[in-house]
């Protein structure tokens, strides 16, 4: 029999648990958990150098983030590998590009049109509700691993609006990086992977005055007024950040290792 292994990663220990077990329940499923972000992508790693990868994540949409009266709290701006991830949208981002095998699925509350877009923009394969019986579950787990892509049918509408509007404003972002110098989308690629005004000079070999200049010309042709709108507006695009050597020759973009 062919297993499917699935790994849970929710940081409601109990829910998470639960589930795990629902689903070892079944008998061609195997379960592992993991209650952060981290924790997972270590999982992920020690499974495939062990040869035991895993086919199916299964990823909380509040991952990492706070409830307060007022609404939902995002305790960081950045997804970082040492320190926790955002969201589990974050995530899925992560994991498509470390380990682009493995199909994710997030698990949510409730129905967020917007969220959802977000979540298959950076790779998810199905959004399911929480509260979805468990044969829904299997099913959405069978079926992303034929490359199906699962919604809830009442998403369909809102998903595919705001994708149409997604794709609409990275067109015009990418209009506007089309704008600028080569040497300027080489100062833009640094600021995406947050480096200040000193380190992209050295890294260039200019001078903190030019590098300035060159900032200033960014964010004047991108038509932002500060640098995180710049790097919002990048990102966007499609602009990945520089790739930073070490000393020893690691590479140390940000978010490109694992703890």
């Amino acid at each position: 029999m062919v297993r499917i292994r699935v790994l849970v990663v929710d940081d409601h220990r109990i829910f998470a648990e639960s589930l795990a077990a629902a689903l070892a329940a079944e008998p061609d499923v195997e379960v592992a958990a993991a209650g952060s972000g981290p924790a997972a992508l270590r999982c992920l790693e020690r499974a495939a150098a062990e040869g035991r990868r895993f086919d199916v994540m299964l990823v909380d949409a509040d991952l990492g983030i706070a409830t307060a009266p007022g609404g939902p709290v995002v305790a960081r701006a950045v997804p970082d590998y040492g320190d926790g991830f955002v969201d589990g949208i974050s995530l899925v981002a992560a994991v498509r590009t470390a380990r682009p095998a493995v199909r994710t699925v997030v698990l949510a509350e409730k129905d967020d049109p917007r969220r959802a877009a977000l979540a298959l923009q950076a790779g998810a394969s199905g959004w399911v509700a929480k509260d979805c019986s468990l044969q829904r579950l299997l099913t959405v787990i069978r079926g992303v691993l034929r490359d199906e892509t699962h919604l809830p049918p009442a998403l369909l509408t809102g998903v595919l609006r705001e994708l149409t509007a997604a794709r609409k404003h990275r067109t015009e972002s990418e209009r506007l990086v089309e704008s600028l110098t080569p040497r300027e989308r080489e100062v833009l690629r640094c600021m995406v992977a947050g480096l200040g005004r000193k380190a992209v000079a050295e890294r260039l070999f200019l001078s903190p005055h030019t590098v300035r200049t060159h900032m200033q010309n960014v964010l004047g042709k991108l038509g932002v007024h500060s640098t995180l709108a710049a790097v919002a507006l990048a990102r966007r695009a499609g602009v990945g950040p520089a790739e930073l050597a070490s000393s020893a020759g690691d590479v140390v973009e940000r978010g490109g290792q694992l703890a």
